[in-house]
């Protein structure tokens, strides 16, 4: 990052007196700086997700070989990014599936005295479904790039962006969860413990399946789209109309159907997932062909960059902006 950026904020208002309006005008035109100035690089994109959906990882089901793989990878990407991890290890053991079996959680801290004992959560899951026993076309493999390798990769890149900038007041939970496929155990699990410690959850937001773009006016959508007004907050935060309500997310109840819910039913805060799978532009839900070679990168890479303003803007508002309706 240039150091003109930087220093811009403080040339334009170092002659004003010192207010709490003035003090947030300053605050607000750094981060719209840092954001304009940050770039989300396609090529790591493309290296994160590819390594996930390999078929080294065979479809990363829960308590497999192939989940502690992905479960490695993404813990060395903590550690090479200097992400601290927020217990004693990043590996959360899971409390409630037979099988070793462990979230994967990174902490950035805030830089704020009092808003940093707040949470935003960002997370995706990072487990799928593993082998078919009856296979397509010789292919056994449920590679599970947009389901939830992409939301996945996302996650990591926004946790790269955090350490780069370093602009966050509220502290962060970056979450890998394992176990969705079987029942949102991993974030079921972590929900309760989190609350037992008396963790103070400002809002999550889940990352899920954002590996192909819509053909709407609008870019994603959220699950639970009238619960809280994250929606609009987003749009806000982007200054373009980023989210959208899709009818299929409320009939399918899909608020129900991610990891958000665990959060959301332990914490009754707004918890929600993004997703930009409309149930029209993309076949393979589930299936042996949802792998590396079907995902739109550029797509990918533009809306992890758009997102930036908005989980920006969770981390530092001074107040509650997002609540529940």
């Amino acid at each position: 990052m240039k150091n003109t950026f930087l220093l811009l904020p403080f040339v334009l208002f170092g002659c004003v007196r010192n207010s709490p309006i003035t003090a947030q005008a300053t605050n607000d035109t750094r981060l719209k700086l840092i954001e304009a100035e940050y770039k989300v690089k396609e090529s790591d994109v493309a290296e994160t997700l590819k390594y996930l959906t390999s078929d080294e990882l065979e479809g990363r089901e829960t308590g497999t070989k192939g989940m502690v793989k992905a479960a490695d990878y993404l813990e060395q990407f903590f550690k090479d990014n200097n992400v601290k991890s927020y217990f004693s290890t990043y590996r959360d053991t899971l409390s409630n599936f037979k099988d070793p079996a462990f979230n994967i959680v990174g902490f950035v801290e805030g830089n704020d005295p009092v808003l940093k004992n707040e949470f935003v959560i960002i997370s995706g899951h990072y487990d799928h479904i593993g082998i078919d026993k009856k296979g397509v076309n010789g292919d056994f493999i449920n590679n599970g790039a947009n389901d939830d390798a992409s939301g996945t990769t996302a996650v990591a890149e926004i946790a790269k962006y955090f350490i780069s900038v370093k602009n966050n007041k509220r502290s962060i939970l970056f979450v890998f969860f394992a176990g969705e496929e079987k029942g949102l155990l991993g974030s079921k699990h972590l929900a309760k413990k989190l609350k037992a410690q008396n963790f103070n959850l400002y809002a999550q937001f889940n990352i899920e399946m954002i590996g192909v773009p819509m053909k709407r006016d609008y870019l994603a959508y959220i699950t639970g789209f009238d619960k809280s007004n994250m929606a609009g907050k987003i749009n806000e935060y982007t200054g373009k109309n980023t989210i959208g309500f899709l009818p299929k997310e409320a009939e399918y109840q899909l608020f129900y159907r991610s990891d958000n819910y665990s959060f959301y039913n332990v914490f009754k805060v707004p918890c929600q997932s993004v997703s930009t799978f409309d149930f029209e532009n993309f076949e393979f839900y589930h299936h042996v062909s949802d792998e590396f070679k079907a995902m739109d990168l550029p797509h990918m890479t533009s809306f992890i960059q758009e997102l930036l303003p908005a989980v920006t803007q969770m981390a530092n508002t001074p107040t509650h902006e997002i609540h529940m309706n």
